[in-house]
């Protein structure tokens, strides 16, 4: 399968396109792919990758992760020896010596 050149192709029609072109053009397949076009990525004249638009069930929504502070309360909840190994950070500070803060002035 020879990789053909995308930019004449009509909208609707499937192409085959070596990965160079695929990288130079990403932005446009992807946008084109979201139009309902496929398109068949090459590498040395072998078909490599499928450009297809998503499923139904891909699209539909799905929970955001938890960000900030909420992820590491997630973390957290899951951490079954939290007060011991707090306790034990405590423990050891305890007997630190910090240093003095550098004199600024």
């Amino acid at each position: 399968m020879t990789p053909r050149t995308v930019q004449g192709l009509k909208k609707g029609e499937s192409d085959s396109l070596g990965t160079a072109e695929a990288k130079r053009r990403f932005s446009e397949l992807v946008d084109r792919v979201g139009e309902g076009e496929r398109f068949l990525v090459s590498r040395r004249g072998r078909p490599a990758v499928a450009l297809v638009p998503p499923t139904p069930e891909a699209l539909q929504a799905r929970p955001q992760p938890p960000r900030g502070l909420a992820t590491l309360a997630g973390a957290l909840a899951e951490w079954d020896r939290i007060d011991e190994d707090v306790a034990a950070i405590f423990a050891a500070r305890r007997g630190s010596n910090d240093r003095p803060a550098p004199d600024l002035g």
